[in-house]
């Protein structure tokens, strides 16, 4: 290659790299002088990345708002008072545990230190008054109030409400940080929420979730022991981290109101597993303000047990939805209900002019109202609307239960089940010393149930220790034997309905039980 050709080779390739260089440096592929170490002053942002950083400054802008108005509640108990709550606590044992067993288990007998327990709670008045959890401070001797800023009050119980599962609690102070109240009926599923709380020790921790569902009721998540038959049942469902330590905390919204006290936690081991309960906030302030005003709560009733409805119910009612709420047991003979002419096993659609599609919803319609207000009452009864006018009256501060404590336990004397074939049950007579131990009424000697047939026609509806004592529907029967229900089974076809009436009696956990009548309504030799 001559001289000149050298020299024009090697200039076309510098002009190549230099302009290769230049060309990645406006692409953005190559800072210039990335090899000498020196950086742009700052990065390129990532559209996608914004809205993140903005919610999460959001949730920093809540926590720091709702935070130094969340306390930490230690509840002392002397030992004198140690044997009643552990026996309290032995009738709960099967219930999926929840934030109202957050306290430790007491030291065994013949120990006599004071216990420690602790739970969260949340300052809504700028002198001193607190919303928790009632497991919180139930049987506590001494409370101990802490603030964030490390502050420090003794505590004392204002009023408890275990119906609702909320207390109210006094500190003095002045000026305290205090939270903004929400609208939990505004609240949707799937919007975010924060809990706050001091879960396993852990003070003032903040966790996040979405609201999972609205309106649990307490036969969604098992019986809660301790509660009486008057008890509110209306949760919040979320997912945010809740553990023992939690309950009486705030349930946040993203506009930093607290929309619920952390209450529950459906779980196999006691701690979090994915599912958390929240007391609607609007049932909670009700409940407050009458404890601060009336040093009681002043609930309104109907006077009737209300169950979620099933397709069976729908249908034996002559709804073309499943809907409402299916009227069980009266509280007591003067229930307003029963003396209004509403039936065991009507189906409640609409109150005082509101739809009514589950039990949930009449609730928070019903404890809208004053006691001795009246209200229209609509009902489903086997294909005919009714409407009934009730007065509500206070329900009784102190519910009463049967003195007996035999329950479902086995008899000593021997009895001889018999099949029912076309509900999937065995049955069998009750014996007489069960009958006497549990004072049960000539009307409701009926014939127990001693075994259900998994995946039958009974399954999930009756139990064994459940006592069917008549029917209901098609036709008005008494059942006193094992031949008499055998005999109405007889005259009903395959994919007919049956409406039974059935007892059952629950230990309450202090040598107690509770006798409580329902309707169960069934599809013959159906599932």
């Amino acid at each position: 290659m001559s001289s000149s050709s050298r020299v024009k080779f090697v200039a076309g390739v510098t002009a190549a790299f230099v302009g290769g260089v230049f060309f990645a440096s406006s692409l953005d592929l190559v800072p210039w002088g990335h090899a000498q170490g020196t950086t742009r002053s700052r990065p390129k942002e990532i559209p996608e990345a914004k809205g993140l950083a903005e919610q999460s400054n959001a949730f920093v802008a809540i926590a720091e708002r709702v935070t130094p108005a969340v306390v930490a509640i230690r509840a002392e108990r002397d030992p004198r008072k140690q044997t009643a709550q552990r026996g309290q606590r032995r009738g709960q044992q099967q219930v999926p545990p929840g934030l109202e067993d957050f306290f430790e288990q007491f030291q065994q007998r013949g120990q006599t230190q004071p216990q420690e327990s602790s739970g969260s709670g949340f300052i809504v008045t700028g002198d001193g008054y607190i919303l928790t959890n009632n497991p919180v401070v139930e049987g506590a001797d001494r409370l101990t109030v802490a603030l964030t800023d490390h502050r420090t009050f003794k505590g004392t119980v204002v009023g408890r409400d275990p119906t609702t599962d909320v207390a109210v609690i006094k500190i003095d102070g002045k000026d305290l940080p205090t939270v903004p109240f929400g609208e939990d009926e505004r609240a949707r599923i799937g919007e975010w929420v924060l809990a706050i709380g001091n879960p396993l020790g852990l003070d003032f921790t903040v966790t996040a979730g979405i609201i999972s569902a609205k309106g649990r009721s307490s036969n969604e998540l098992g019986p809660i022991p301790g509660r009486s038959q008057y008890q509110i049942s209306d949760f919040i469902q979320t997912d945010a981290a809740i553990n023992p330590g939690n309950s009486g905390g705030p349930l946040v919204n993203v506009r930093g109101e607290v929309i619920g006290i952390n209450s529950m936690i459906a779980s196999q081991t006691g701690f979090y597993s994915g599912y958390g309960f929240a007391i609607p906030i609007s049932l909670a302030k009700n409940v407050m303000d009458d404890i601060v005003k009336h040093g009681r709560v002043r609930r309104a009733i109907i006077g009737v047990a209300i169950n979620e409805v099933a397709p069976a119910d729908a249908a034996v009612a002559g709804l073309k939805d499943i809907r409402g709420a299916k009227v069980g047991a009266y509280t007591n003979d003067d229930s307003p209900a029963k003396k209004a002419g509403i039936e065991e096993g009507d189906i409640i659609i609409r109150v005082d002019g509101k739809d009514v599609d589950k039990v949930s919803t009449l609730q928070r319609i019903v404890r809208s109202h004053e006691p001795g207000e009246v209200i229209d009452v609509d009902v489903m009864r086997y294909g005919a609307r009714k409407s009934y006018k009730i007065k509500l009256p206070e329900a009784p501060s102190d519910p009463q239960v049967a003195s007996a404590a035999r329950g479902d336990t086995p008899d000593a004397e021997s009895v001889e089940s018999t099949p029912a074939e076309k509900l999937g049950i065995m049955v069998e007579p009750l014996p007489a010393d069960f009958v006497q131990a549990n004072s049960l009424p000539a009307e409701r000697r009926g014939v127990r149930v001693s075994k259900v047939t998994p995946g039958g026609p009974a399954w999930r509806n009756l139990g064994a220790g459940d006592i069917i004592f008549g029917m209901n529907f098609p036709s008005k029967r008494q059942i006193h034997t094992v031949a008499d229900l055998q005999g109405v089974l007889k005259g009903l076809k395959e994919g007919e309905y049956l409406g039974l009436q059935v007892l059952g009696i629950f230990p309450n956990g202090d040598g107690t039980t509770t006798q409580q009548t329902r309707i169960v309504n069934l599809k013959v030799g159906g599932e």
